[in-house]
């Protein structure tokens, strides 16, 4: 039974992975190829999104998987069999708190080991991508147009670096058209996206609705051009980013990085142990309500409805628990209120399957 169960939770895991990452895939091709960059830029990147990506989807195949494997062994008369053998439902229910507990090693190696690497570096290399969009920015005595409604030109770049005579065109808002012109400019790349730090210049904004026109002149502006680049933003780190040891218990320097109070950090660090309980909690919580009442010529199809409709109140408490920790400091304890509930109903439901003459007895009065 055990391997039958890793057998499915691989091929279950590679099938909703493939159908989660396409999807996510699609938008992240469109930014990266039209702002010029090469297919293995948007592999690498792909890549770097990966772990992330599967250690949402372990939980939900490992429970795809064990209820796959217990209604295969009832068409087959294999469960009946094993059950008319004397084997109890907490004995069938073994090899899946096995099969749980593999399942919550490789979510916790992910949550606490790859996900928060691979986002750091997802985070750098989209630093990276920033200062080559901006560094396309730097052409003499062209017009140019990085994203949809803006223009930018640049009529000379002395060999200090400084960009004279400087145009810039912004039609994003539709309500509200700017144009920026300057005597010089340079260009910074900062922590949070690239800006352009303009002297001696002028803006005029159109308003479109009454089609008035208002001048500002200015000796220096800075205008942050993150904002216009149609690339994926930069800026502070957030907690899924930082090791588990920077966040159990709060770090200095976490805290000012982040610019999150320490009970947010604190339950992000919990929320990962958290969550390999719940990759144990899910496959345990559909076996036990698969293996309620008795042999049926019918199939399992009500068992397999209500383990559907247990993982959806499952989901449905563990956001509502998140929501409540995020919002009232010092609550992190209920991060491991949907697994330890998940737990509980598994160990009731497996117990009532054991002895279902109480079931009869109980419908019969």
């Amino acid at each position: 039974m055990l391997s039958r169960l890793m057998t499915l939770f691989g091929f279950f895991s590679l099938v909703l992975v493939s159908v989660y990452w396409i999807n996510r895939a699609v938008g992240l091709f469109d930014r990266l190829i039209a702002n010029g960059h090469s297919a293995l830029v948007f592999l690498e990147f792909s890549a770097l999104a990966l772990p992330n990506v599967i250690r949402l989807v372990l939980p939900v195949s490992a429970f795809a998987a064990a209820i796959y494997v217990v209604n295969r062994l009832s068409s087959d008369s294999e469960l009946v069999v094993i059950q008319s053998s004397g084997y109890s439902p907490a004995r069938l229910a073994r090899p899946v708190l096995a099969f749980g507990l593999i399942v919550a090693l490789l979510v916790s190696v992910l949550t606490h080991l790859l996900v928060p690497a691979s986002l750091r570096a997802l985070n750098e290399r989209t630093a990276e991508i920033s200062q080559d969009v901006t560094a396309r920015l730097l052409t003499e005595g062209e017009f140019l147009h990085p994203s949809d409604g803006v223009t930018f030109y640049i009529r000379e770049i002395t060999p200090r670096g400084e960009l004279r005579n400087v145009f810039l065109s912004d039609t994003v808002d539709p309500a509200e058209h700017r144009t920026y012109t300057a005597e010089s400019a340079v260009l910074l790349r900062t922590d949070t996206g690239p800006r352009l730090v303009m002297f001696d210049g002028l803006v005029q904004t159109l308003e479109t609705a009454t089609a008035s026109l208002s001048t500002t002149r200015f000796e220096d502006f800075a205008f942050d051009l993150s904002s216009l680049l149609d690339i994926p933003g930069t800026g502070e780190p957030s907690p899924d980013e930082l090791p588990t040891s920077d966040l159990l218990p709060p770090s200095p320097a976490a805290v000012a990085a982040t610019g999150d109070p320490p009970a947010e950090l604190i339950f992000e660090g919990v929320s990962r142990f958290a969550q390999a309980l719940k990759a144990m909690a899910a496959p345990l919580l559909g076996v036990s309500i698969m293996l309620l009442g008795g042999f049926s010529r019918f199939g399992l199809w009500r068992q397999i409805l209500g383990a559907v409709i247990a993982m959806i109140l499952f989901e449905t408490i563990d956001n509502a628990a998140a929501d409540l920790a995020e919002g009232a400091p010092g609550l992190w304890p209920v991060a491991f209120a949907a697994p330890l509930v998940a737990l509980g109903a598994a160990g009731g439901i497996l117990w009532i399957a054991a002895r279902p003459t109480l079931v009869t007895r109980r419908a019969a009065a």
